[in-house]
């Protein structure tokens, strides 16, 4: 199987075969980017795919989410997104059906990202994965460490949250925008601020059908 970011399944199978560093990815483990071929090889051409996406969407939407999906095999029916896009490894994430990215979605390292169905991504929200090393030495070495991110289903990301390595959000949550989640988030809640916090329970129920006053309360 092919991908548009440049790689197959042989491919990559071959890269890990000869490059430590994406051998520690897989593993979850400490990796040093700057110094792996490999790892540089398949986010540049993860971004190269994502440059294309972005330019043609509008005038051949079809191929944009034919170039899209093969970039992300484990994007599921009916995801919907706008661009720009930006993923450095269209490999390790992993989106639910229906979900809805709204625009400048950015994914910054290689930890594992899992985005359930039915969530609705707002505008300019950005999941890291990475920890750079805290130590000097460490960081001066260019150590790493990819986290995963895990979203639930049915989670709505409201415009310009930033979510941190290693959080899971629960499913049914509210992060208020502009937040940034450095914990995890459970299931049923809004959250918001910097850092993060739950300050109450989803409501039960509001929509066309509720009062207005009680709509009000809900946001």
């Amino acid at each position: 199987m092919a991908h548009t970011d440049g790689t197959s399944d042989g491919r990559l199978t071959a890269l890990v075969a000869v490059d430590e560093d994406l051998q520690r990815l897989m593993g979850g483990d400490w990796i040093r980017y700057r110094t792996s071929p490999a790892l540089q090889e398949l986010s540049w051409k993860a971004h190269a795919t994502c440059a294309t996406i972005n330019r043609t969407f509008y005038e051949a939407p079809d191929e944009a989410q034919r170039l899209f999906h093969e970039l992300v095999p484990g994007a599921g029916a009916g995801v919907d997104f706008r661009p720009p896009i930006s993923i450095d490894y269209g490999f390790r994430l992993t989106i639910g059906d229906r979900t809805f990215i709204n625009a400048d979605f950015l994914i910054i390292g290689g930890g594992a990202v899992t985005i359930g169905a039915d969530c609705l991504i707002g505008p300019r929200c950005g999941i890291y994965t990475p920890n750079h090393a805290e130590g000097i030495e460490g960081r001066l070495g260019g150590w790493e460490l990819p986290e995963p991110v895990t979203i639930g289903d049915n989670v709505w990301l409201g415009g310009s949250v930033t979510i941190m390595p290693g959080v899971t959000i629960g499913d049914n949550s509210i992060i208020g925008a502009g937040s940034v989640v450095t914990r995890d988030v459970p299931s049923g809640v809004v959250a918001v601020g910097n850092p993060c916090r739950v300050i109450r329970p989803i409501a039960e129920s509001d929509g066309p059908d509720q009062p207005r006053a009680a709509a009000s309360e809900a946001r």
